[in-house]
Parts: structure tokens; sequence; C-alpha cells
């Protein structure tokens, strides 16, 4: 099984991972920064054949977070099912083996997490509870924050930007250490959240095609509401901004992979190729050809030191 599995190289995936050199200046000589620290952080959209397997484990807690579709978790305690808004979090020094469901492969945030402060958050919260999945009302101020923590990290690994980064880690575990508050928060502006959690929908699932009138159902919308009110905010059409965030995915795989036209449509949830390059021109200006040899000069190179190599 292993053989066909991948740690990583997801379309649209994002993972840094701290180099020892930068924990080792600004942060394990810290007092202030090192109570609670990040040392990975990780995206995998639609992670098809995503595995991960440790024998011993890992030197730090591993979060994971399912937004969509599911995975599956093995550890000492058993095997376990982890699905959408659902979380489980790892022990150090722990074996443990994960991997995306081959027929609805997840989407997953993840982060690993260490500090002086764990063993006294094990002794009062009983971590060990969250070993096994646990659900989580959805709330997209842990994006949010997910996103404000990547960005610090994406800046470089000064000691202003790993200390930004690890104040919002604490207050993005106690989104799962404390559902409850976060829930209450959430629930007064539940309205333009639904609408921001229709868009992390599309995102999650931009392999697939999706309508309108899917995505409103699954948000509690009639489709012309939720077209009203899309609009309104975003300033385009539901699928229009779909077919951006399409796009927008496809210029990258035209940029950085050797995959064929062909190959790029279907990634993004395009059968024909010729509907694709249609669809593309019409967005770009540019057929994925032209694009492809207009970027062949440039191609996009990640500018963050060290990535993550695996979750």
């Amino acid at each position: 099984m292993e053989g066909n599995k991948k740690n990583n190289g997801f379309v649209g995936e994002k993972l840094i991972s701290v180099p020892d050199r930068a924990l080792n200046k600004y942060v394990l000589n810290s007092s202030f920064i090192n109570a609670l620290y990040l040392t990975q952080i990780g995206y995998y959209p639609n992670a098809d054949l995503h595995y991960r397997k440790r024998e011993k484990g890992s030197t730090d807690y591993v979060l994971i977070y399912c937004l969509e579709g599911k995975g599956h978790v093995e550890t000492p305690r058993g095997v376990y099912s982890l699905q959408y808004n659902q979380f489980i979090l790892l022990p150090p020094d722990q074996y443990h083996s994960y991997w995306a469901d081959s027929e609805s492969p997840w989407t997953i945030y993840w982060v690993h997490v260490n500090g002086n402060m764990l063993n006294e958050l094990n002794h009062n919260l009983k971590l060990a509870v969250y070993e096994a999945p646990t659900n989580l009302p959805f709330n997209d101020q842990i994006m949010e924050l997910w996103d404000e923590m990547y960005s610090s990290l994406s800046d470089g690994f000064t000691e202003e930007n790993l200390g930004y980064t690890n104040l919002c880690l604490s207050r993005f575990m106690s989104f799962f250490l404390y559902p409850s508050k976060g829930t209450k928060v959430q629930s007064e502006l539940m309205k333009e959240d639904q609408l921001d959690q229709s868009k992390l929908y599309m995102k999650a699932n931009i392999h697939k095609r999706l309508t309108v009138d899917e995505i409103a159902k699954k948000f509690n919308y009639s489709p012309s509401h939720y077209s009203t009110l899309f609009k309104q905010k975003e300033g385009v059409a539901p699928i229009d901004y779909f077919i951006r965030i399409k796009i927008r995915c496809a210029c990258q795989l035209l940029a950085q992979s050797n995959l064929i036209i062909k190959e790029v449509a279907e990634k993004i949830g395009y059968d024909d190729p010729y509907y694709f390059s249609r669809i593309f021109k019409k967005v770009t200006g540019k057929s994925p050809h032209e694009y492809r040899l207009t970027t062949s000069k440039n191609r996009y190179s990640t500018v963050i030191e060290e990535l993550a190599l695996a979750i």
C-alpha cells in the first residue's frame, strides 16, 4: 500500500517547516516564546493518496483538522476515521500513521506544536482525550488564524515573525481545547461566516464541478438568496468566483509542473481540455499553451526556506 502513497505534493498545498537554526536562535532560549511554539504548518486540499507513518512518532504534538472528506488514523489505541469538522491531537514519541480515504480524500489543516507549557496543559486539560477524533463546530476564525501564522512565517524566520506566529498559535489552539467559547463568538457573525465557509468549501473542492444549487444547499440558502448575498459581498457571482479559483490553480500548475494541458484540466475538474482552454483564455486573455510559454523563462520558485517535506 505504501508504494502508491505520498507524504506531500498535492495541488494547492501549503507547508512550512521552521528551520532548526531559527528555533535555536529565537525560540528555544526565549521563555516568552518557547512556552508554546510551532515547528511545522501545512494545508493539504483533496489529498488523494496522502499517507504518513512514524514508527516512533513525532517529537511534537501533531494536530490534524479535517475540513472536507475523510481520512484514517492508527495509534496504539486503535484505528479511527477522521471526518469533516473533526480533529485529532497525536502525542509525541508514540507510533502513529494516517492516510486519506481512497474514495473521499480528506482536506486537512495541520500543525506541529511543542513547548515548555505542554506538560502543564496535558496535566490540566487531559490532552489524551483528543487522541481520538473529536467533533468541532465549524469556526472560520481557525482558518483565519492559520492563515495569519502561515503568512507570518512566509515573510521569513525573524524573531518578530516567530514571536507573532507563536502568539497566534496560542489563540489557534484555544479553539480546539475550548470549542464552546469559539462557537459562542462565532454565532454572532453566522450569516457572513457562512459566505466565508462557502468560499472555503469551493477551495477545498477545486477538483469538482460544483453548481450554485449544490453550494447553496450545503449552507442552508436558497440558490437565489445565496447568489445575491455572495455577489453583494464579493462583487462577483459564486460560480465566477469558483472559476477564478480554478484558473488561479491552473496557472500555478502550468508554471510549476510538467503536466500536459489535459492533465491540468482534469486536476481542476474539467474533463474536456478544449472547454478548459476556452475558459482559461476568457479569464486570462491567453491560452494555457501561451501562458506556459510566457512563464517558462521565469518559472515560479518558492522563496520560503526549507519547506517541510512531510507532516
